[in-house]
């Protein structure tokens, strides 16, 4: 299995699929295949290897989520209370109902409260402009800046749907994160090192690149006209931001994010047996929060910044 698994992925590599790869594979009990190919910068010298730092984007959402519900077993949040009672903001949001003749937004007040549960669930409305033309042209209106430069007015777009009546990708879990820094009094890097990131020793991951992860860095590459890959040396997350994105903030690595996924595995327990999460609650994260409701197709609205997904 193993030499099949590596042949895909150096074929993947030759081909030019991809500038480089790491791939990994877990159980409860520890990593079953680890592997990696391909160049961390093309036209560098570095080899991708299996330590390799990446930005992981929305797989931080999980950490994120992970956090919130720490704070939901601690008493701290509710699931299904109104999420204004910790962030006043998210009782002031409305709903986009389109925009005037001098192209300024409409919008109405929702028909219930945000929650947490909305959040977490991406029900609660909010969507990312590059699956969303409505979104990408409120914040043209309204100065609103993409969500990736981590400042606090990219979090200021409206609902595009009451919360509940609908999935779709957003800036939910954002949201979810500052809930998790109200209830704790922490910044969400401080909150996640202390209770998640450190119990789990998790020790490259983070929203700030240290200097020996920045030694491990792989970058960003785009794809031109022409069909080649070409590294892009300027897109780094702000490594001084005005929040800390947990919808997709994090630097990390493959085996990290794997120690992660093993706790999730053992039922709340790190690798080293200490339990940063109670068993009912992993169970309750493992079932559908949602109902009937259903994940949609997302058309991208910005290629090539996006693909369908």
């Amino acid at each position: 299995m193993k030499a099949a698994a590596d042949k895909v992925l150096k074929d993947g590599v030759s081909r030019g699929d991809v500038p480089g790869v790491v791939a990994v594979a877990t159980d409860a009990k520890g990593q079953t295949y680890e592997a990696a190919f391909g160049k961390r910068v093309l036209g560098e010298t570095a080899d991708m290897t299996p330590d390799t730092v990446a930005w992981i984007a929305s797989m931080t959402k999980a950490i994120t989520g992970a956090a919130a519900m720490q704070q939901v077993e601690r008493g701290k949040l509710s699931l299904d209370a109104p999420a204004k009672t910790v962030l006043p903001y998210l009782g002031e949001v409305g709903v986009l109902e389109g925009f005037d003749a001098a192209g300024k937004p409409r919008t109405r007040k929702p028909k219930r409260d945000i929650t947490l549960r909305h959040l977490l669930t991406h029900t609660a409305g909010f969507c990312y402009e590059i699956w969303n033309a409505d979104i990408g042209k409120y914040q043209q209106a309204m100065g609103v800046p993409g969500i990736t430069g981590c400042e606090n007015k990219a979090l200021t777009t409206p609902l595009l749907f009451d919360p509940g009546e609908r999935w779709d990708y957003g800036i939910n879990i954002d949201w979810a994160g500052k809930m998790v820094e109200a209830a704790s009094g922490k910044t969400l890097g401080q909150y996640f090192r202390d209770e998640l990131l450190g119990p789990l020793g998790m020790d490259s991951t983070g929203f700030f690149i240290t200097p020996t992860m920045r030694e491990r860095l792989a970058k960003i590459h785009h794809r031109g006209p022409d069909g080649a890959l070409a590294p892009d040396l300027v897109l780094e997350l702000p490594q001084q931001p005005e929040f800390e994105m947990g919808g997709g903030g994090l630097y990390s690595t493959a085996g990290d994010y794997l120690r992660f996924v093993r706790m999730m595995l053992n039922e709340g327990r790190s690798d080293r047996g200490r339990a940063v999460l109670k068993p009912e609650t992993v169970a309750l994260m493992s079932k559908n929060a949602m109902g009937a409701t259903k994940v949609a197709l997302l058309r991208t609205v910005a290629p090539p910044l996006s693909n369908d997904a």
